[in-house]
């Protein structure tokens, strides 16, 4: 699928998307990007949602354009972080709005989306993550 927007960088954006979405894709098993990002989307909002308003920012910048742009969508920085910091309020909000989607334990979703989040993001940000979040939750992140 080739698209060309004439301008560089949403081009740039939509090639970066579409090889994270493929990632997640094929590590999930999933049928479609369009489930790729349905999943990722719901994961990392309640990731973001769990972090410091500081520190999802950290994170925003360094997702592609495209993804940051839905990242965005609906939060509320005074909201965050929430008090549901546990691996099952986690899994919860996860299966809430994946099985609308695909077929996907929550487990699984989480473990991918990290796992591409690993591969896609720096070591320094990923450490900043994991070190804020409560050890139940920190605890599901692929060991670097």
């Amino acid at each position: 699928m080739k698209t060309q927007s004439h301008v560089p960088a949403f081009d740039e954006s939509l090639h970066r998307t579409h090889d994270w979405l493929g990632e997640l894709e094929m590590l999930a098993g999933l049928d479609s990007q369009a489930q790729a990002y349905s999943v990722l989307r719901v994961v990392l909002h309640a990731l973001r949602d769990r972090l410091s308003p500081d520190e999802a920012a950290d994170l925003a910048s360094e997702l592609p354009m495209i993804i940051r742009g839905f990242y965005y969508e609906g939060w509320v920085p005074a909201k965050t972080p929430t008090h549901h910091r546990t691996r099952q309020a986690f899994y919860d909000t996860i299966r809430e709005h994946t099985l609308k989607v695909a077929d996907l334990d929550p487990a699984v979703a989480v473990g991918c989306v990290f796992k591409m989040l690993s591969h896609r993001i720096s070591e320094g940000e990923i450490s900043d993550i994991r070190h804020t979040l409560p050890e139940e939750l920190r605890d599901m992140w692929p060991k670097p």
